[in-house]
């Protein structure tokens, strides 16, 4: 039996990395710089907290949402499944078919239409409202895409976010899944503890089962 491995399903972050339109860029400056004869290299980064592969926190769309500080762990450690979408618009009920939810607990769906780290697409897929309900209604804690948001760019009610977050099922949003086959792995993606935040960036990662 093969010996597990990790798959890092992560946005990379740079000064090119794509964000909402309107939103902070990411950016870098050297606080201590080991060329300019310091002792050590420090940086200050500045970007918006949704940038790159990121989780939601409820209060990033519930004026009383828990922030990521308070948001619960559990949801981000454990068994998922990866799912591959069929439709390039969005993740339908369809996609759903033969998945037993109240087992696969977790579930990250794979677009047909990947997107570069450095690329925007406003017409990106999202979670079909009905996809969602389904997911939050069967149980699951997490759910994942490798789009910049669960609802369209144009949503102003945020259907999905909501009817995921009404269940507690937690968000993650621009995973990079177009490396990763459909199946069953472990999932590791921590928000950090930042007090106030309504997202923050985490370090996904994939362990194939051994």
């Amino acid at each position: 039996m093969p010996e597990p491995r990790l798959i890092d399903i992560s946005r990379v972050i740079n000064e090119s990395t794509a964000v909402w339109p309107g939103d902070t860029t990411f950016s870098r400056r050297a606080v201590m710089a080991m060329s300019a004869g310091c002792s050590c290299d420090v940086n200050t980064f500045t970007f918006s907290a949704h940038t790159g592969t990121h989780a939601d926190s409820p209060r990033h769309f519930l004026a009383q949402g828990v922030d990521s500080a308070a948001s619960a762990l559990d949801p981000y450690v454990g068994r998922c499944l990866v799912v591959a979408a069929s439709d390039p618009r969005c993740v339908r009920p369809e996609d759903l078919v033969g998945i037993d939810i109240r087992t696969e607990e977790r579930i990250l769906f794979r677009t047909p239409r990947a997107l570069r780290d450095d690329e925007w697409c406003d017409d990106f897929a999202f979670l079909a409202p009905e996809a969602a309900a389904l997911l939050a209604e069967g149980g699951a804690r997490l759910v994942g895409l490798d789009t910049p948001s669960v609802d369209p760019m144009t949503s102003k009610t945020l259907a999905a976010h909501k009817l995921l977050a009404a269940r507690g099922v937690a968000i993650l949003e621009s995973l990079c899944l177009d490396h990763v086959a459909p199946g069953r792995y472990e999932l590791f993606a921590f928000p950090l503890r930042i007090q106030g935040a309504d997202a923050s960036p985490v370090r996904a990662v994939l362990r194939t089962l051994g």
